[in-house]
């Protein structure tokens, strides 16, 4: 048995087409054929049903199919930490970041780590803490940012910045005078919010479920800068983490009654590899907190 047939027959199987699969690997379609009948033959298994134009897994073909895709995500996982022992010219941090946190607090920070390690590539997944975390745990990503209090047991969490969520109003609304606004009163305004998946939409629901009144979101975007922009000309209000608006002259931060204070901290998943890459990002991180 050897990788390249594995790598045919997951291609098969992907596609459920011997034609795409060789398209896809620009192979001769014949080659490929060729190779999962002789792996067929070693493992003394049909593994395909082919029927005219059809191709789908047999019942031992979806057991292999297991096997195959594990050995070749080991191989894959074996070249990565090889290379990187050649040292970090190569590799890639994938992390997934919330709006704010990532449009205010890793900017810096992602600049400062490539001029340290030019050869590193950084991508950045903009989502809720809800969706990085189930993304972490579905190896879409290698890290992100969640809530403390969001942890599963397959993560490991560094704990790096505490920050208050606070309303934002245009310093002409009655609420820039006060020094804090419950949740029932926060219920009552119009509001500009991200869309689903986000925490501060969690907050408003809960302002919503207190105040037991329908809430009156007039408008939803994930663009930061277009809320401020809609909140400053009084479309509504919104909720933001304190460090967003703390050089806005035309937003003021008002406190929650009770206060709200976001634990946030760096996830990965503890039973996956983590690479020499992502090892080093960890690292900047820490030394940016120890600092």
């Amino acid at each position: 048995m050897e990788i390249r047939q594995l790598e045919f027959f997951v291609e098969v199987a992907k596609h459920r087409s011997f034609t795409r699969a060789a398209e896809e690997l620009l192979v001769a379609q014949p080659a490929i054929s060729k190779s999962i009948k002789k792996l067929e033959e070693e493992l003394g298994l049909l593994l395909f049903n082919r029927a005219e134009r059809k191709v789908s897994l047999t019942a031992e073909g979806e057991a292999f199919l297991k096997h195959a895709e594990l050995i070749l995500e080991q191989m894959t996982r074996a070249k990565a930490e090889m290379e990187e022992m050649r040292g970090l010219k190569k590799g890639e941090v994938r992390v997934g970041l919330p709006s704010m946190v990532g449009s205010y607090y890793f900017p810096g920070l992602i600049i400062d780590f490539k001029k340290q390690y030019p050869d590193l590539q950084i991508t950045v997944y903009e989502q809720g803490t809800v969706k990085i975390r189930q993304m972490i745990t579905q190896g879409e990503i290698d890290m992100g940012v969640v809530l403390e209090d969001m942890s599963a047991d397959e993560l490991e969490v560094l704990p790096f910045l505490k920050e208050e969520m606070v309303a934002c109003v245009p310093a002409s609304h009655p609420f820039a005078r006060r020094l804090s606004v419950t949740y029932e009163e926060l219920a009552h305004e119009p509001l500009v919010l991200f869309k689903e998946g986000y925490f501060q939409r969690e907050i408003i629901a809960r302002a919503g479920r207190m105040s037991g009144s329908p809430l009156n979101v007039t408008f939803e975007t994930n663009q930061i800068p277009l809320i401020k922009s809609l909140v400053a000309k009084q479309l509504g209000i919104t909720l933001f983490l304190r460090m967003v608006i703390a050089d806005d002259p035309h937003l003021v931060p008002v406190s929650l009654d009770p206060p709200v204070f976001l634990n946030l901290g760096i996830a990965w998943n503890k039973n996956a590899y983590l690479s020499k890459a992502n090892q080093a990002f960890l690292s900047f991180l820490m030394s940016r907190i120890k600092a």
